[in-house]
C-alpha cells in the first residue's frame, strides 16, 4: 500500500492500494481519481500502515483510503466500519473525519 500524509491544519492521510495508482474510476455521475499527486507516497507494509491508521487517528486526521486492502486495513484499525464503505467500479473507497 502507498502512504502519503498531507500536513495542513488538520493532516490528510491518503492511503491506496499500491496497483490503482494513477487510476480513474467513472461510475453514473461520480468519479474517482487515484492521481499520483495526492496518493503516491511511500510503499508501506500492512503492520506500518496499521500503525500509521492508528496514530494519525489519534491526532484526529482526515483519511482518503482506496482499494480492497487499504479499507480492510482501516476496519480493523477501527477507524471506519464496514458501512462507511462505497463503492466505485467494484473498487471499495472511504474518506473518514475523525
Amino acid at each position: 500500500m502507498l502512504v502519503r500524509i498531507h500536513n495542513t491544519y488538520r493532516d490528510i492521510v491518503a492511503i491506496c492500494d499500491s496497483e490503482l495508482i494513477g487510476k480513474l474510476f467513472v461510475e453514473d455521475k461520480f468519479q474517482l481519481d487515484v492521481k499520483e499527486s495526492f496518493f503516491k507516497g511511500n510503499e508501506k507494509t500492512r503492520l506500518e500502515v496499521l500503525e500509521i491508521m492508528q496514530d494519525m487517528a489519534k491526532e484526529d486526521a482526515t483519511f482518503n483510503i482506496i482499494g480492497k486492502e487499504a479499507t480492510e486495513l482501516a476496519i480493523e484499525a477501527g477507524i471506519i466500519t464496514q458501512e462507511g464503505i462505497r463503492k466505485i467500479q467494484g473498487i471499495p473507497f472511504a474518506l473518514v473525519l475523525l
